[in-house]
């Protein structure tokens, strides 16, 4: 087995190809080759995506009001993709909450610890109208331009890190079996090293180093959405009263971190998709949430913050 770890997108990051091995020569060049070019896919598509480095293409373009803008084809996929969860979930999934999340304090860059501040942030200390939503952002497929009708910080935190897995993952796929990991947003590809369907655990929303519940799964993305995973005051989630304060899933709808479900796990095609669905689905909230997903044709779990259980049919749970 070949695998290489590196920090990308402000998360650990691991990729592993099965069956190669530093013995196997040709073979584990032509991995290793393979694990390179993945990663640097994480690095191109974080440099282009990003809203912590003023001077990434997104941030260029939230800049700017009112002017189409010609976009890469990574930047126009990643916010086409994501206004179009965002009509699909009815709002619960909106890129242009990345104002209200600076607000928040969800503003630190990883690597340096530096606070960035959006160009509205640096016009205004008043936030945006609170009617600012995904139709204030246009996409023209002929001229391939994106337009902001209004001011706003577009957040594609919850788009860019699956489309990097999904592009890692086209790169890996001649080698079949292969695992990539980003922080636990995961692909896994064929089967694991003793030949069957990688087992994938599900953490505990509020039980550190636990697991509330085991899938099986092959050439498939695995998501989760957590109110455990940031939160602005630090502290490490209570299960006293079951509240969360401060975590990073806001719903766009009211600009408050959304309080109906402890974590959401998708499963899907892809981890563009999964990952998506997964905040989505957290914010809808268990009902709404699986209903969601049935529509959009995944399976997923949704943990609610007392512990009961909501998932679709089809969800493969390991023997």
């Amino acid at each position: 087995m070949i695998a290489r770890t590196e920090i990308v997108m402000s998360t650990l990051v691991t990729i592993q190809v099965v069956g190669a091995s530093a013995t196997a020569g040709a073979d584990a060049a032509c991995a290793d080759t393979a694990i390179g070019r993945a990663f640097g896919w994480f690095h191109e598509i974080e440099e282009r995506c990003t809203r912590f480095d003023e001077q990434s293409e997104l941030m260029r373009l939230t800049a700017q009001t009112g002017v189409p803008v010609p976009a890469s084809p990574i930047l126009y996929e990643a916010v086409r993709f994501a206004l179009h969860v965002a009509e699909e979930s009815g709002g619960a999934f909106d890129p242009t909450v990345g104002h209200r999340m600076e607000a928040q304090g969800f503003n630190r860059e990883y690597r340096s610890g530096e606070m960035i501040r959006s160009a509205i942030a640096q016009r205004s200390t008043i936030a945006p109208e609170g009617d600012v939503n995904y139709r204030d952002v246009e996409m023209d497929p002929d001229r391939r331009t994106i337009t902001i009708r209004r001011p706003l910080t577009l957040d594609l935190g919850a788009v860019a890190k699956g489309l990097a897995i999904d592009t890692a993952a086209r790169e890996l796929a001649p080698f079949r079996d292969f695992a990539i990991d980003a922080g636990g947003d995961l692909y896994l590809g064929g089967l694991n090293p003793q030949g069957v369907p990688w087992s994938v655990g599900i953490r505990h929303p509020r039980r550190d180093g636990e697991l509330i519940d085991f899938l099986r799964v092959s050439n498939q993305a695995v998501c989760t959405s957590g109110d455990y995973e940031r939160q602005t005051s630090g502290d490490s989630p209570s299960e006293k009263g079951h509240h969360i304060l401060g975590h990073h899933i806001l719903d766009p709808r009211t600009g408050t971190s959304s309080r109906a479900a402890a974590s959401a796990t998708v499963v899907a095609s892809g981890a563009m998709l999964a990952d998506a669905l997964a905040t989505a689905a957290f914010v809808l909230g268990p009902v709404d949430g699986i209903h969601f997903l049935n529509r959009m044709g995944v399976d997923g779990l949704i943990v609610t913050p007392d512990l009961q259980r909501y998932e679709t049919r089809g969800l493969c749970h390991a023997a």
